[in-house]
C-alpha cells in the first residue's frame, strides 16, 4: 500500500512538473512578444499580450489547486513538502512575470510614438536574458539541478547591469533633448519591468535551491 501511494505521488508530482513547464512556456512567450511589440509599436499585438496574461493567471490557479490536492490527499514527507511549497511560491513569481509583460504591453498601447532606436540593443539583451532565466529556473526545478538554479541567480547581475546602463543612457539623452521626456520615461519603465522579471526569475531559482537543500538564502542572510 505504501509503495502504491508513493508511486501515485510520483505521478502526481510529474503532472505538476508538466503544468509548471506549461506556465513557464507562457511566460517565455509573453517576454519574447514584448520585445517584438516594442520594436514594431504594434498596439494590436500588445493587446494580445495583455490577454495572454489572463491565461497565465488561470494556469497559476490550476497549479495551486494541484498542489493543495497533493497536500490533502497524500502524506508527503519533508522533501515532498519542500517540493510542493516551492512550487506554490514559484507560481506566484511566474504570475508576476506575466503581469510585468502586460505592463510593458500597456506602455506600447498607450504610447503615441515609442522610439526605441537608441536603446534597442540593450532592451533586446534584457529581453533575451530574462527569457533564458525563466526557462532555466523552471528547468532547474524539474531536473532538481542546483547548478542551473545558481547560474540563474548569478545571471541576475547581468540584467541589473543592463538596466543601469539604459538608465544612464536615458539620462544623457534627456539632458540633450528636453522634448523627449515622455518617451524617455516610457523606455525607463520598460527597462525596469524587464529588470523586475529578472528578479522574479531569481526568486524562482532561490525556491528551487530551497526545494533541493532545505535552505533559503534570504533566511540565511
Amino acid at each position: 500500500m505504501v509503495d502504491f501511494m508513493r508511486e501515485l505521488f510520483r505521478k502526481q508530482l510529474e503532472a505538476l512538473h508538466t503544468m509548471l513547464i506549461e506556465m513557464g512556456a507562457l511566460c517565455e512567450q509573453v517576454i519574447d512578444r514584448t520585445y517584438k511589440v516594442i520594436l514594431a509599436g504594434d498596439k494590436k499585438a500588445a493587446a494580445e499580450i495583455i490577454e495572454k496574461d489572463s491565461e497565465i493567471d488561470m494556469k497559476e490557479r490550476e497549479i495551486e489547486s494541484a498542489c493543495l490536492k497533493l497536500l490533502l490527499h497524500q502524506q508527503p514527507v519533508a522533501t515532498d513538502l519542500r517540493q510542493i511549497s516551492a512550487a506554490l511560491k514559484m507560481i506566484t513569481d511566474m504570475e508576476r512575470i506575466g503581469d510585468q509583460a502586460s505592463d510593458i504591453a500597456d506602455i506600447v498601447k498607450a504610447s503615441k510614438d515609442l522610439n526605441i532606436s537608441a536603446h534597442a540593443t540593450k532592451i533586446g539583451e534584457m529581453s533575451q536574458a530574462t527569457m533564458k532565466m525563466v526557462t532555466d529556473s523552471i528547468d532547474s526545478f524539474v531536473k532538481q539541478d542546483l547548478d542551473i538554479a545558481r547560474q540563474v541567480i548569478a545571471d541576475d547581475d547581468r540584467v541589473d547591469n543592463l538596466f543601469i546602463e539604459i538608465k544612464h543612457q536615458i539620462a544623457e539623452n534627456m539632458a540633450s533633448d528636453l522634448n523627449s521626456k515622455e518617451q524617455a520615461l516610457d523606455m525607463l519603465m520598460i527597462a525596469k519591468y524587464y529588470e523586475r522579471i529578472g528578479d522574479h526569475a531569481t526568486n524562482i531559482a532561490e525556491w528551487v535551491e530551497f526545494a533541493i537543500t532545505g535552505q533559503h538564502r534570504k533566511e540565511e542572510k
